[in-house]
């Protein structure tokens, strides 16, 4: 039995995807709109967030290579046999299914669609995500072809949300309170950082779906940490449990159909001294100084700059972790990032209308040092023609989060 390289199957129905088809079009003419600039024949996208913003389907690799083919007639995605027919049905556009049979099917599709006997001039592909290996193959199969990278033009027309995108990140805003809701009756001296988290994504994996009835769930997830566990922003859920007198951080991050979102909160549980309250009193300072800096024309790195002045002033400098907000969109903890809108002293992205950004400052004093632990607050804001709309509605600061539970 002769088994094919590759094929095409639509096993049941198309789905209804997170934007309509005319935000699907927009965005594949904006696309086109670059290949015309940058005088490309072929787009080869290989990203997760790059083919799930323009084809609807979120891969799961499992170390197998997902594209998405764009040229200035088609676009088509490719994905692995073991998935059948699902990114067909969650896409707006068509689908070819690589088979396992043989070594290269993948690159035998992509060549499939782009015609066997074409010989593109120019390749458009993601350099912040092709491996070494797969640009060497696909730079043999395409010997006689010029490759661009266009990973930073794809971040920046990705930066201004439609509106389509905004109401999902409003949703996803409005979840992550939920979640932050539930987290906080479960507190208790004794409970586990996990129990805890458990609670809150539960709680927002249902509103998510209750919301979008339609869609697929998953990558939603919550980061409770507890005592030392609040040092770094990133930090597991353990099972460690908690003790009257700790700083507690609350993460809370519901995703919709590849959009993140999130919620971050420092708490104590009953008590808190006053080094600790001290330093969670300069971080709140910043945060609301953060927040009434975000508006269309300022500059990222210049909001940086004030923000470091008040932090040396209140005396906390030295403690500052990392930059102080970054954008939202197709991203998640291991997908996608739009570093080109991140409140760095290194970016100089001037704020505009549609741009959806984060005021997050956080803290770390050291173990064994008076305050020690991590202290963070985060909210997110939609630029404005006038100003920005802070979509974070969870309260914050020691006059709401000291747990009496």
């Amino acid at each position: 039995m002769e088994r094919p390289d590759f094929f095409q199957l639509k096993n049941g129905e198309k789905v209804k995807l997170p934007f309509s088809q005319k935000e699907y079009d927009s965005r594949l003419y904006k696309l086109r709109e670059l290949m015309s600039e940058k005088d490309l024949d072929v787009v080869i996208l290989t990203s997760m967030h790059n083919i799930a913003y323009y084809s609807g389907f979120i891969y799961c690799s499992f170390g197998r290579p997902y594209s998405c083919v764009v040229t200035l007639k088609k676009i088509i995605t490719v994905s692995a046999n073991i998935d059948a027919s699902q990114p067909w049905r969650r896409s707006h556009c068509d689908n070819i299914i690589y088979t396992d049979w043989k070594r290269h099917n993948f690159l035998k599709s992509i060549i499939s669609i782009i015609g066997k006997d074409t010989h593109p001039k120019s390749i458009g592909v993601e350099n912040d995500h092709l491996t070494i290996e797969m640009n060497n193959k696909l730079k043999s199969v395409f010997s006689n072809s010029f490759f661009k990278d266009i990973s930073y033009n794809l971040m920046n027309l990705r930066m201004i949300k439609s509106n389509e995108e905004i109401e999902i990140i409003k949703n996803g805003a409005r979840i992550a309170d939920l979640g932050a809701e539930e987290i906080v009756k479960h507190i208790k001296e004794g409970q586990t950082e996990l129990e805890i988290a458990i609670a809150g994504r539960d709680r927002m994996e249902r509103e998510i779906a209750k919301t979008y009835p339609d869609a697929e769930y998953m990558d939603t997830w919550v980061w409770f940490q507890s005592g030392i566990n609040t040092d770094g922003a990133h930090n597991p859920k353990t099972n460690r449990k908690l003790k009257n007198g700790d700083i507690l951080s609350l993460n809370t991050f519901p995703m919709i159909s590849g959009y993140y979102t999130a919620l971050e909160r420092t708490l104590f549980l009953k008590d808190v001294d006053e080094f600790s309250l001290k330093a969670w009193e300069a971080n709140v300072k910043v945060h609301e100084k953060g927040i009434e800096l975000i508006k269309p024309g300022a500059k990222c790195s210049e909001i940086c700059k004030e923000l470091n002045n008040l932090f040396a002033e209140l005396g906390y400098l030295q403690f500052r972790t990392f930059g102080y907000g970054h954008s939202f969109g197709v991203l998640s903890h291991f997908y996608g990032r739009e570093a080109g809108l991140e409140l760095r002293e290194d970016i100089d992205t001037i704020l505009e209308p549609n741009m959806v950004i984060s005021m997050e400052p956080m803290i770390m004093i050291p173990d064994g040092n008076p305050g020690a632990g991590g202290y963070r607050e985060h909210d997110i804001l939609i630029i404005n023609e006038n100003g920005a709309e802070n979509i974070t509605k969870f309260p914050y600061g020691p006059k709401n989060n000291i747990i009496e539970n």
